[in-house]
């Protein structure tokens, strides 16, 4: 994921509402949201180069997103895949801290992330740029590839877009359209994160798209107070057109 808007014990009905656009190179292989096979409570998305998935929940209420962190840095080779991040913590037994503090004694093996974890009724934030598992207060966050809730513009102008909409309609289909907005910021507004100035721009926009590298997937994520989960995404080709729609509820 790069961009992850999410309302969190905000709305009267509905604990966690998520809207988010997964960035990616086109050529990676990827599946849409589903039930894994050997993790039958699982369901997201799933990374078929690596195996595990940006964003998740499962049967018992635990969910799960990852974005990375941008910097100017080399990843090892060696480096543990960043989407097992989310698929090990909804296959685990483990709570959510004692989790978060076994990741955070390996936090070198991994590049730069931002996890979120938890359950509906206590959700909690980690990053390895900052060291610090830290509790999430209710209210609408916004979080893209550098620490949570840092104003950059889609992150900033995205979080208002939720808490807009969210304020009238609960549909998945409206919220999910806040996610295709392509305008991009001015300069000015550009953050400085250690790449060119047209990457920067490329990137500043919440749906992304260029010759290699776009937006592959927007997920609206919505679970109400029964545990009824209720999870839309729609995936995108390299020209930025509708390659699917996947509609799912449990």
């Amino acid at each position: 994921m790069c961009l992850i808007l999410f309302a969190y014990q905000h709305h009267p009905d509905f604990p966690l509402i998520v809207a988010a656009n997964r960035d990616e190179f086109y050529q990676r292989p990827t599946q849409a949201g589903h039930f894994w096979p050997e993790a039958p409570s699982l369901f997201a998305g799933r990374d078929l180069e690596a195996g595990g998935t940006w964003m998740g929940v499962n049967k018992q209420g635990r969910f799960a997103a990852v974005t990375n962190y941008r910097e100017n840095t080399v990843v090892p080779a060696d480096a543990i895949s960043r989407g097992n991040l989310c698929s090990d913590f909804l296959r685990s037994d483990n709570n959510t801290v004692s989790y978060l503090q076994s990741i955070d004694q390996q936090k070198q093996q991994y590049a730069g992330f931002n996890l979120l974890a938890g359950t509906m009724n206590q959700l909690y934030y980690y990053s390895n740029r900052q060291g610090e598992i830290k509790p999430l207060a209710p209210g609408v966050h916004g979080l893209s590839n550098s620490l949570l809730n840092t104003s950059w513009p889609k992150v900033d102008t995205g979080v208002a877009s939720l808490e807009n909409i969210i304020a009238s309609t609960t549909d998945p289909k409206q919220i999910l359209t806040l996610l295709l907005d392509q305008q991009r910021a001015s300069d000015h507004e550009l953050p400085s994160t250690g790449i060119d100035i047209e990457m920067e721009r490329m990137l500043s926009s919440r749906f992304i798209q260029s010759e290699n590298y776009g937006t592959r997937s927007s997920t609206v994520l919505c679970v109400d107070r029964n545990g009824g989960v209720a999870w839309l995404e729609q995936s995108f080709d390299a020209k930025g057109a509708t390659s699917g729609i996947r509609s799912h509820s449990f």
